[in-house]
């Protein structure tokens, strides 16, 4: 398997959830556990999470081992900031990654098998992004090739990798696999997909 670092963004205040987001449960699990577990299944290392809003209680409350935290003093400026505070952790530390594979907090109903296969993906077209398909448009989970690294620390504002993978999408390319790439936002996406499942 290719040299690549996973990057689980998770720093937000999940201020339309009006409660710490990352740590809401479905079946027993946070929605950072649900992430965290599914790549760890395919990834035994080198998995990093930015966390921002309510480090320290999230740091205490799930479950997932060998976790890699990495702090954004700078998440209230958008998700881009996240993304940015990765790649430089990974500078500052003289880790070197062939791609950076970046994936939310808040997208439980993606298949291992579909993150499996972005990963196939990037191995037989190791220069291109490898990213999820969103209709016409192009967004995460995402795999972005190292050529790119310091492209991303320039994404302004809460921009996030979608618009720089948008404005690359001739350079894009994207599993045949289908998923669910719900984004849990609020308390009523969270009920309503509880109850999807359960039926």
């Amino acid at each position: 398997m290719k040299n690549i670092a996973v990057l689980v963004l998770a720093a937000g205040k999940s201020s339309r959830m009006k409660s710490i987001k990352q740590l809401e449960k479905i079946n027993q699990k946070t929605l950072l556990d649900i992430t965290l577990e599914k790549i760890k299944s395919i990834f035994p290392e080198y998995i990093f999470c930015v966390l921002g809003a309510n480090a320290d209680k999230i740091k205490q409350e799930i479950s997932t081992k060998n976790i890699n935290f990495i702090n954004n003093k700078n998440f209230e400026t958008g998700l881009s900031s996240s993304i940015i505070a990765g790649i430089h952790h990974f500078k500052n530390n003289n880790l070197h990654f062939d791609s950076v594979f970046i994936l939310l907090a808040d997208q439980p109903a993606i298949d291992v098998d579909y993150l499996k296969s972005m990963i196939f993906l990037s191995e037989e077209n190791n220069h291109k992004i490898i990213a999820s398909k969103y209709g016409n448009k192009f967004g995460v989970p995402a795999i972005i090739p190292k050529k790119y690294f310091n492209d991303l620390i320039l994404i302004e504002a809460d921009k996030g990798a979608k618009e720089f993978i948008n404005h690359h999408k001739n350079d894009v390319l994207c599993s045949e696999s289908s998923t669910n790439l719900l984004d849990i936002d609020t308390k009523e996406d969270l009920n309503n997909y509880k109850k999807s499942i359960s039926k």
